[in-house]
């Protein structure tokens, strides 16, 4: 009987073997994606993911089973899309910006989790560290760059004395950029002015504070302030206070500059992470980055409006001027 079962056996390890080396040939990948909100950074880097992804090999409704759902910037519809992704046991699951990612990884410990756009992977608690992370989860930081932030507001206009700024303080990303803010704040002796809001509906309001009492106001990679950035700016244009964003996707809401990652090539790295756990690699061997690539954007007309005269160092340096 035993020597029956040899050539069966031998098969069905290697049918095992092939499967736990990577995705089987001869079935699709199963990739599911949750995005916290609908926003032109975020969907860059989704469309950076799937093309990254097709450009390895993936591609959606051929080897590709691709699912994706937005939580319209609310943490309770992350937590069930979480629960419904992982429900349906996905290869891999993905999630765009830090409370998508913290959902997914409070719905399980054992499907392999890439995250992206996450300002503080560790402060999130997605992971205790940076380098081979363990566990399932690894990914892209996209930790702004606070402290050239605030260079650009002093290199543009060098008699600011005051920056004034909205956060939610429910988001962690918000609060470590706070905190990178105030540090680099100080390096300057800049006086901040700095109102807490938790919900779209306040931003107007408390951004109307701080512009009254700012030489201008710094909006950051909040998800917060992301869904309500056109009340941010007509609040600050309101007292006439420009906006200096810390993502070029504000420019063409009317903020005077903006300085920030390229989202899209963060969704092709993305893929990389994907594509990789995919064809076998463990995720908690993979290091958490944050990728290099930087894009400024200028909008002469706002400039114009709040009669800054662009330096020939800033313009020199721009990637997009409208």
């Amino acid at each position: 009987m035993k020597m029956r079962l040899n050539w069966s056996s031998a098969m069905l390890f290697s049918v095992v073997a092939l499967f736990y080396s990577g995705v089987s040939l001869a079935s699709s990948a199963k990739v599911s994606i949750s995005q916290i909100i609908d926003h032109p950074d975020l969907n860059a880097a989704h469309k950076g993911l799937i093309d990254g992804l097709k450009s390895r090999g993936y591609e959606n409704g051929k080897n590709l089973e691709l699912t994706s759902q937005v939580a319209d910037g609310k943490p309770a519809q992350a937590a069930r899309i979480a629960r419904e992704l992982v429900s349906k046991n996905p290869h891999v699951l993905v999630g765009i910006a830090t409370p998508s990612s913290q959902a997914l990884v409070s719905a399980t410990r054992t499907i392999p989790i890439v995250f992206t756009a996450v300002t503080d992977p560790v402060g999130a608690r997605l992971v205790r560290r940076l380098e081979k992370p363990g566990r399932n989860v690894t990914g892209l930081s996209d930790l702004s760059p606070v402290h050239q932030h605030v260079e650009l507001i002093k290199q543009l206009m060098p008699d600011v004395d005051s920056i004034g700024v909205v956060y939610n303080p429910g988001e962690s990303n918000a609060v470590a950029l706070t905190s990178m803010l105030r540090d680099t704040a100080k390096q300057y002796d800049l006086t901040l002015h700095i109102e807490p809001v938790f919900t779209v509906d306040e931003v107007e309001e408390k951004t109307r504070l701080v512009a009254a009492k700012s030489d201008v106001v710094y909006a950051m990679t909040d998800n917060t302030v992301a869904s309500a950035i056109d009340d941010l700016i007509q609040a600050a244009d309101s007292q006439n206070t420009p906006v200096v964003a810390g993502t070029t996707a504000y420019v063409k809401n009317g903020a005077v500059i903006g300085a920030g990652l390229d989202y899209y090539q963060i969704g092709l790295e993305t893929a990389e992470y994907v594509a990789a756990i995919l064809e076998g690699e463990k995720p908690g061997k993979l290091n958490v980055r944050t990728p290099k690539s930087s894009t400024l954007k200028i909008n002469l007309e706002a400039l114009k409006k709040f009669r800054i005269t662009l330096p020939t160092s800033i313009l020199d340096q721009a990637t997009s001027v409208q």
